[in-house]
């Protein structure tokens, strides 16, 4: 007595196959760009500072004695050892405790703001001050249907969602590129921003330029879903086939 199963695994290889086409309507970028096609990107993307973001403020002038009480640095120059300037940690209040100035609040501003308010504070102690200023944690999350999901620091305080898409190694042809969301955090609000890649007016949405620990997710088109749902049934028909051929063969040692 011979049994085959040859046929339920074939359908089910048919199945994955079929499952597993995608159309170029759902993997192309930019699906609407002509040729020599011009678009002036007329967006703008500004750093303001949140809560618990980490800041660089070094203090410089024509006399680095005056200048010195207003950097902070961690450890002594010792030894050819060069002393770690400490960052700024913005507080629950938006605030950062700078050097004999006290509490200043700076969330809310962009660098320049931040800037122009420091060389008034430094007014009545230094003449021209010089002052740098870096946001030390600009992150950006990627997750979903992406080669690389994770969290990636960037080297600039500005990003598009193509760029953190690139470190993320792109998306999979499993990705839904007309609708990938965007998730952003406003003094605690998040706001919830989606993003056709399948367009070029891309380059006009809100979330185009990414800030700083933004997320972003890609979810999974007709194509994943049917992936992820035949491959939940090859699993259980693979289970129910292994039980039956167990009992089968029972059965037949047994006659």
């Amino acid at each position: 007595m011979r049994i085959s199963f040859k046929t339920p695994f074939v359908v089910i290889a048919a199945a994955a196959l079929l499952a597993s086409c995608a159309s170029r309507k759902e993997v192309a970028y930019f699906q609407d760009a002509g040729d020599f096609e011009t678009l002036v990107d007329n967006n703008t993307s500004i750093t303001k500072f949140k809560v618990d973001d980490l800041v660089s403020i070094h203090v410089s002038s024509l006399t680095p004695e005056a200048s010195a009480p207003f950097n902070l640095y961690r450890g002594a120059s010792e030894g050819g050892i060069r002393a770690e300037q400490v960052d700024y940690l913005v507080d629950q209040d938006g605030m950062i405790d700078f050097p004999v100035i006290g509490k200043l609040k700076i969330e809310g501003l962009s660098p320049d703001e931040v800037r122009l308010l420091l060389r008034e504070k430094l007014s009545d102690f230094l003449k021209d001050p010089i002052i740098n200023i870096r946001l030390r944690n600009f992150t950006v999350t990627v997750l979903g249907q992406v080669a690389r999901p994770g969290t990636y620091p960037t080297n600039g305080e500005q990003i598009t969602i193509l760029e953190a898409l690139g470190l993320a190694g792109d998306l999979t042809l499993r990705g839904k590129r007309e609708n990938v969301l965007v998730i952003r955090d406003f003094n605690g609000t998040k706001v919830y921003n989606r993003i056709d890649l399948t367009s070029k007016d891309i380059v006009k949405s809100p979330v185009f330029y990414l800030t700083q620990n933004d997320v972003v997710y890609v979810e999974p088109n007709k194509v994943g879903i049917r992936e992820t749902s035949v491959g939940a049934s090859t699993a259980i028909t693979v289970s129910i086939l292994t039980s039956l051929l167990t009992s089968a063969v029972f059965i037949l040692t047994r006659v």
